[in-house]
């Protein structure tokens, strides 16, 4: 289907009917003023104060439907390597190691030496199951990922098993 044609719901459902958010600053330490003028900003001079309502988003506790909070996990992070690329794999071999270490609580397959499934090179995949697992390990990746490159991608209800993880079980 051509994505132009996809149907998205409203960010805003089931926020509708709540009142419009103010925009507002506190500059002096005297209490919250309602903006006269748009173009003023908060302190840091861009950002906005959100109101807060002393309750966090369930997101942070649970994946958003159809996101999987089950077994499967709720991401799939893929991590690539060029297997021909000597740096690079015991790169990957001792980032998979340090992985293993640093998140036991996450699920971790075996290092992929060469192409599987629908991956064309080399790999190993990281399975995060919950938000703050995913938060965590993200940024923890972004820095220690080194020469290598990862794929994230949701697990949703619709997902179908591929060939290559029936093979990694």
């Amino acid at each position: 289907m051509d994505p132009s044609q996809y149907q998205y719901p409203s960010p805003l459902e089931g926020y509708e009917h709540l009142p419009p958010l103010p925009e507002y600053v506190d500059r002096d330490g005297e209490g919250p003023r309602m903006l006269t003028n748009h173009s003023e900003k908060t302190e840091d001079g861009k950002s906005y104060v959100n109101p807060q309502t002393g309750v966090l988003s369930k997101a942070y506790e649970s994946f958003v439907d159809p996101i999987d909070n089950g077994t499967r996990g709720g991401f799939d992070i893929h991590i690539y390597f060029y297997q021909e690329n000597k740096t690079q794999s015991k790169f990957a071999r001792d980032l998979w190691t340090r992985i293993r270490h640093e998140f036991p609580e996450l699920r971790i397959y075996r290092v992929w030496d060469k192409p599987i499934g629908p991956h064309p090179i080399a790999m190993f995949e990281v399975n995060v199951f919950r938000p703050a697992q995913f938060g965590a390990f993200i940024a923890w990746l972004v820095i220690n990922r080194g020469p290598l490159s990862a794929l994230v991608h949701p697990n949703t209800g619709d997902d179908e098993v591929s060939k290559y993880e029936a093979q990694e079980q």
